[in-house]
C-alpha cells in the first residue's frame, strides 16, 4: 500500500501563509517527518505555554506509527496484513482505527452507488499499481479473475471482528492519510494546540489562524504532468482538503493513459475526461474518499453528485490541449470568503 512513491501533492501549503503581522507572545513551529511511504509536515501556532516541537514529533511520529504497524499492507505482520492473507470466511478482531476505515468506507460505499471500494488490491496489483510490479493492460479474462476477488459487500463487521465471505484483500490507501489527519488534528487539540496546518501525503488540514488573525491559505494545483502550478488559492478554516486526480501515478499505452484510480464495477482505470477533482470537508477523511469517489463518477455524474450533496468541490475537465474548471457554489463561497 505504502512503498510506492508518487508525486502525491494536488493540494500544498503556501510559505505565503506563515508571513503577516506577528503578535510577540506567537510563534510558528514547524516538523516534518516520514510516514505511509512518503512525508507529513505540520505547522503550529505556539505561545509560552504550548509544548516544545521535539516532543509534539515525538507524540505524532508514534502515532503515525502505531497506525502503519496496525494497517501498513508491506508489514507482513501487521493486523489488515493477516486479514489480507487470511481465507474466504474469515472473522479477524481488529484494532478500532481500521474499524472505524471500514465503517467510512462503507458509507462512501453505500451512498456513492459503489463508486469507492476498498477491495480493489487485487486489482492493483494486475494492473501493475502495487510495488515494483510491472504495468501492462490486462486481457479480459485476467480482469474477470481480478474483479471477482473484489466487492464491498463481502466485507463486515460483526462484534468488533472484520468478517470477509471472499479472499478478499483492503488496500486502505483511499482514505488512510485523510484519517490520520483527522487523527492528528484530534491529537494536537489534547496538546492545546488549535491554529495548525496538517499536511500528509498531500492531503491537508487547517484550522485557527496563524499569527496576525489571518486564515491558512492552501493552493490547489493545476493538473500538468510537468511541473506545479497553483491553480486556486483557498483560505482555510475548518476543513479538510483532498485532490484526486490522473496525472500523478499513471501508465500510456498505446496513446491511452492508464491511472491508478479503478472504477469498482468493471475493474478499469477511469477514462474520462476529469483530469482532477477537489473536495473540501470539516473531515479530512471523508475529503479523501469524497475526491476519489468524484473522480470515478466522473465530470458530468460527479458534478451532480457533488451539488445534490453541496460539496464544496473543484472539478478540472481536459478540454483540447488544456483544461477549464468547474466550481460548486459551496467551493465558490469559500473561495470568495474574507480572509
Amino acid at each position: 500500500m505504502w512503498r510506492r512513491v508518487v508525486r502525491p501533492v494536488g493540494v500544498a501549503a503556501l510559505a505565503a501563509a506563515l508571513t503577516g503581522c506577528f503578535n510577540s507572545a506567537e510563534s510558528v513551529s514547524e516538523i516534518y517527518g516520514s510516514t505511509m511511504g512518503s512525508s507529513y509536515s505540520i505547522k503550529w501556532v505556539g505561545s509560552d505555554r504550548s509544548p516544545e516541537p521535539a516532543e509534539v514529533m515525538a507524540s505524532v511520529d508514534a502515532l503515525l506509527e502505531e497506525f502503519e504497524s496496525l494497517a501498513s499492507t508491506w508489514r507482513p505482520t501487521s493486523e489488515l496484513s493477516r486479514f489480507n492473507a487470511a481465507p474466504a470466511g474469515t472473522c479477524q478482531v481488529m484494532p478500532q482505527m481500521i474499524l472505524d476505515i471500514v465503517v467510512l468506507a462503507e458509507r462512501l460505499h453505500q451512498q456513492s452507488g459503489g463508486s469507492f471500494d476498498l477491495t480493489l488490491a487485487p486489482l492493483l496489483q494486475l494492473w501493475g499499481f502495487h510495488g515494483g510490479d510491472a504495468q501492462y493492460v490486462p486481457d479480459d479474462q485476467q480482469l474477470a479473475e481480478a474483479v471477482a476477488r473484489t466487492g464491498h459487500e463481502h466485507l463486515h463487521i460483526r462484534d468488533g471482528q472484520l468478517c470477509k465471505d471472499t479472499a478478499l484483500q483492503l488496500d486502505i490507501s483511499g482514505i488512510a492519510a485523510g484519517y490520520m489527519i483527522d487523527q492528528v488534528v484530534e491529537h494536537l487539540a489534547d496538546m492545546g494546540i488549535k491554529d495548525y496546518m496538517v499536511e500528509i501525503t498531500g492531503e491537508l488540514k487547517a484550522d485557527g489562524s496563524k499569527p496576525g488573525g489571518r486564515p491558512w491559505r492552501i493552493a490547489v494545483e493545476e493538473p500538468r504532468d510537468d511541473s506545479r502550478v497553483a491553480q486556486v488559492i483557498l483560505p482555510l478554516r475548518g476543513f479538510g482538503v483532498s485532490t484526486s486526480g490522473d496525472y500523478r501515478n499513471y501508465f500510456e499505452h498505446e496513446g491511452r493513459r492508464y491511472s491508478h484510480t479503478f472504477d469498482p464495477i468493471n475493474g478499469k482505470p477511469v477514462m474520462h475526461d476529469l483530469a482532477a477533482v477537489t473536495v473540501l470537508h470539516p473531515s479530512a477523511a471523508w475529503a479523501d474518499g469524497l475526491s476519489t469517489v468524484l473522480l470515478v463518477m466522473g465530470s458530468e455524474v460527479g458534478w451532480e453528485y457533488a451539488v445534490r450533496h453541496e460539496l464544496p468541490a473543484l472539478f478540472v475537465i481536459r478540454k483540447g490541449d488544456g483544461f477549464v474548471s468547474r466550481s460548486t457554489p459551496q467551493f465558490i463561497a469559500l473561495q470568495q470568503s474574507k480572509e
